[in-house]
């Protein structure tokens, strides 16, 4: 079976076969990143750019290792050393860039629908790495390849998303994926985190933290994001905790196989206790070493790769 997309803009575009494929295709490629030699030829000759915009660490970082187990070749764009810094729009950058016959983009930036502005200038496959509050969908695909990992399959999971609703990507391209494939969703936060309409998304809406905890088979933290934030929308940091963090008390109102997630970078104190993030239940680090088999999974596929080609 081949991909049917040339783009990965967002999880709201795929189907939950698409979805399935990519998760089968990244546990094939997880294989090649415990191998002595972690490098396939795949991508060879192949040319991908790393257009982010906001800072990163584990999406950066998992892209371009991605890129050099699959041979790809690869272009770091930095926007502060760049003639975007001389006016240049990113428009015109791409369109340069163009002449360089690249082959993919990753993209990061802080303004939402990114890719789809800069779709018509280049031919080369787009890949979003985040773009604002809008979606983060090789996120979600990481998420999803640790869930099915710890729970099997997804239908009928009790999935609580908690915490910075409003800014998050993460959580959007979360209540996507997790919703097509069979999972019930709650999102949890302040009054204030929570954007109206929630349900028509399909999920359970709710600010009381521990009465959404009980029963779920997974519970994902959000990052407060200070930096989305024009205002302040509660209190303090220590009373955030009090009412929405996640300690290991709170955490025994859940299933007994809870699993726990984050997508990084941890508040600790703020978002969950640290007994909690590196206690048993915890599959962050999981989440982490996912994120590189995805990405390869993402590239591969995109750039003319099938599933059964991805096992030799």
């Amino acid at each position: 079976m081949s991909f049917a997309h040339k783009h990965l803009m967002g999880i709201e575009e795929l189907s939950a076969e698409d979805i399935a494929l990519i998760l089968d295709t990244a546990e094939k490629m997880s294989e090649v990143s415990r191998r002595p030699l972690k490098k396939v030829p795949a991508l060879r000759g192949k040319l991908v750019v790393n257009l982010f915009f906001e800072n990163s660490t584990r999406t950066r970082s998992s892209f371009e290792i991605a890129e050099k187990r699959l041979s790809a070749d690869t272009l770091n764009f930095s926007a502060s050393t760049s003639s975007l810094q001389k006016g240049e729009t990113l428009v015109d950058t791409v369109l340069n860039l163009e002449r360089m016959q690249p082959d993919c983009y990753v993209i990061r930036h802080a303004s939402p629908g990114t890719c789809q502005l800069i779709h018509p200038f280049t031919k080369a496959a787009l890949v979003n790495a985040g773009d604002g509050t809008h979606e983060h969908p090789t996120q979600a695909l990481l998420d999803a390849m640790t869930i099915r990992q710890k729970k099997g399959d997804f239908k009928g999971l009790e999935v609580l998303i908690c915490g910075d609703i409003s800014h998050s990507r993460v959580v959007r391209s979360n209540i996507f994926l997790l919703s097509k494939m069979g999972a019930k969703v709650t999102v949890c936060g302040p009054a204030t985190f929570m954007p109206p309409h929630l349900e028509s998304l399909g999920v359970t809406a709710t600010t009381d933290f521990e009465r959404a905890l009980r029963g779920k088979d997974v519970v994902m933290m959000l990052r407060i994001q200070m930096e989305r934030q024009t205002k302040g929308l509660f209190p303090s940091l220590l009373e955030y905790y009090k009412t929405f963090g996640l300690t290991e008390e709170r955490l025994r109102l859940a299933d007994k196989q809870v699993i726990v997630m984050h997508p990084g970078p941890i508040n600790r104190g703020v978002e969950m206790a640290s007994e909690v993030a590196d206690g048993p239940y915890s599959v962050i680090l999981d989440q982490v070493e996912n994120g590189v088999a995805v990405r390869m999974a993402v590239l591969y596929l995109l750039l003319g790769g099938s599933e059964d080609e991805a096992a030799r």
